[in-house]
């Protein structure tokens, strides 16, 4: 019995608004059951495999139906990317404009057509730190990576990363789509009016959105676990990086020290930043939280003062007060 190969899609919803992207994500769930979401940059991936079938449609025709009707019922332009595995679709969607969308098709040969002139950046898992130690062995596009022996890229990535790297220039991709409903978490996006190269303010953005992030925790008397940083550049690719926090917290400073140390471990010298995003993950209630008690009275402190801002925010809206480093000097 020979099996249908997979179509996955990997679509963009090009919005601001988180509790529009829970309804956006209804449209896709009903083409296909098999949906899992990306809230931190509003995108989704779909198993299109058996909706192909059901709804008699070859690929390009089924993103075409799902993307019109995103457009018909919410206004919002998307970008979709659609192939073999949740790795090409993604990589797909990731060089395709609003309106559009790329299809890539199933066969090794248009695998190999889609991935070999892609830089080496543009493969998940190599960043731009990884990119520019490749690119001192003359490796730079996928297709070099895909030419190089494996004992090869282990010696310059290290076992784990050069087997990744590896397969995946070579298109092997089995993850599955696995359908669940979004984690509870909060995430906050700074989208650049134009690509930023300045890195002053990358670490702006960031103390801004653990700004709202926090306040919005307190707000809600919810506590974080961990932090997720997710920086998107020119060219539509990302880098995220997670970090567990030492304990549960909404306390602003935590949250900005550390997005900045997420941030700064990147390593992005001027990169043409196009958005930065922060996540808070796993969530719970405030009360239910341990706090460690400290003996540093400047900790009590900067605690009194961010119940003051927040008091102030409340009555006089936000953007009131804050940390002054979230803000350009005028």
């Amino acid at each position: 019995m020979t099996t249908s190969p997979r179509t996955v899609m990997r679509i963009y919803f090009h919005l601001q608004d988180a509790e529009l992207y829970e309804r956006l994500l209804t449209v896709l769930e009903g083409i296909t059951p098999r949906v899992q979401t990306h809230p931190a940059d509003w995108s989704a991936d779909a198993d299109l495999t058996g909706a192909l079938r059901y709804w008699d449609r070859d690929p390009e025709g089924l993103a075409a139906v799902i993307r019109l009707r995103v457009l018909a019922l919410y206004g919002i332009q998307t970008s979709a990317g659609v192939g073999p595995s949740r790795m090409i679709a993604a990589m797909a969607a990731a060089v395709t404009p609003p309106g559009a969308a790329t299809i890539v098709g199933n066969t090794p040969f248009e695998v190999a057509a889609f991935l070999r002139p892609r830089r080496a950046s543009a493969l998940p898992g190599v960043g731009p730190a990884t990119a520019r130690t490749l690119s001192r062995y003359g490796i730079n596009t996928v297709g070099d990576i895909a030419d190089t022996p494996l004992a090869t890229l282990q010696r310059i990535l290290g076992i784990a990363a050069g087997r990744q790297a590896f397969d995946r220039a070579h298109g092997t991709d089995d993850r599955p789509v696995i359908p669940a409903a979004a984690p509870r978490t909060i995430t906050r996006t700074r989208r650049f009016d134009r690509d930023e190269l300045d890195p002053d303010q990358h670490h702006r953005s960031v103390i801004g959105l653990a700004e709202q992030l926090g306040s919005q925790l307190r707000d809600t008397h919810a506590v974080c676990q961990a932090l997720t940083l997710t920086v998107t550049y020119a060219d539509r690719t990302s880098t995220r990086r997670t970090r567990t926090l030492a304990e549960p917290t909404a306390h602003t400073p935590t949250l900005a020290d550390t997005g900045h140390e997420l941030l700064t471990g990147l390593g992005l010298q001027r990169a043409r930043v196009q958005a930065i995003s922060l996540r808070t993950e796993r969530l719970q209630p405030a009360e239910h939280a341990p706090r460690q008690l400290t003996l540093d009275p400047r900790n009590d402190q900067a605690r009194s003062l961010e119940a003051a801002l927040d008091r102030a925010r409340t009555r006089f809206g936000t953007g009131i007060a804050g940390s002054a480093a979230a803000y350009r000097t005028r």
